[in-house]
């Protein structure tokens, strides 16, 4: 498999900004070759539905500009309508978990949340921020207008909040699961004691 092949594979999957050095890093080749096969990329995507969007020295796996009326009228339509299962699901895990990594998300759900999440931002239900400790991914939390939306002051007060992480973090330590790289297990240790006091 080319290298170009393997780029758009990881596009795909990470479905947000990504460094070449992390690409680099990622498939063992020099950032200049990575740099050259992504150029070849551009050339191979032209004339179909997706594109690479650059910025600074990262690159996204994006749509292409002739679509944006099409992708537009596709997203009204999904953020006039309900939220669906899946967009519930994401939801309860980034409010039960969050601060939380996409990686981490797509790791619970077995598939790719971007469009997701995106939707998620666009409606102001969840926020994205850098992730402190690695600049290459970005932390996704509840927003304010969410908490109040659902009627509460803080997340800790979400039904059976302290029991589910309890149990989520007893199942990891029994079968062994680890987060993906880059995923935050848990809150800071003050909010947690909160959690439990409350």
């Amino acid at each position: 498999m080319t290298v170009e092949s393997k780029i758009e594979a990881i596009l795909f999957v990470r479905g947000e900004p990504t460094q070449v050095d992390f690409l680099a890093r990622t498939l063992g080749e020099d950032p200049e070759a990575v740099r050259s096969a992504l150029s070849s990329l551009e050339t191979a995507l032209k004339g179909r539905g997706l594109s690479l969007v650059y910025k600074d020295d990262s690159v996204l796996l994006g749509t292409a500009p002739e679509l944006s009326p099409t992708i537009e009228k596709m997203t009204k339509e999904e953020l006039m309508g309900d939220l669906g299962k899946a967009t519930l699901e994401t939801l309860s895990i980034i409010l039960y978990q969050g601060p939380i990594v996409k990686s981490r998300i797509d790791y619970i759900r077995g598939v790719n949340s971007s469009f997701i999440l995106r939707n998620l931002l666009i409606r102001g239900l969840i926020e994205r921020r850098e992730h402190p400790e690695d600049k290459r991914t970005f932390l996704y939390s509840p927003t304010f207008d969410l908490l109040t939306h659902l009627g509460i002051s803080r997340v800790e007060d979400l039904p059976e909040y302290g029991t589910a992480r309890d149990e989520i973090r007893a199942f990891e330590e029994v079968f062994g699961e680890t987060p993906p790289e880059g995923a935050v297990e848990d809150t800071p240790r003050d909010t947690q004691d909160n959690s439990q006091s409350s």
